[in-house]
């Protein structure tokens, strides 16, 4: 799969309260992970994409793993 970002795309995901993923991004963050979402829903069971602060997700990030189930 390929994976497309918008140019000046901002993302960042926290742990807040022990329990609770907060996303925060800006507008074209948000394009971003719609298009790669969306082209998640066409790939195979069991795919993923990796997210973290060294190839997408601002500094600071925690790592995010996004995978198709049944």
């Amino acid at each position: 799969m390929e994976i497309k970002w918008e140019d000046g795309h901002a993302i960042k995901v926290r742990v807040d309260s022990g329990s609770t993923v907060v996303i925060s991004a800006n507008r074209e963050g948000l394009l971003s992970l719609a298009r790669q979402l969306t082209a998640m829903a066409n790939e195979e069971v069991g795919s993923h994409i990796h997210y973290d602060e060294y190839n997408s997700l601002e500094e600071g990030s925690c790592e995010m793993i996004i995978e198709k189930i049944e």
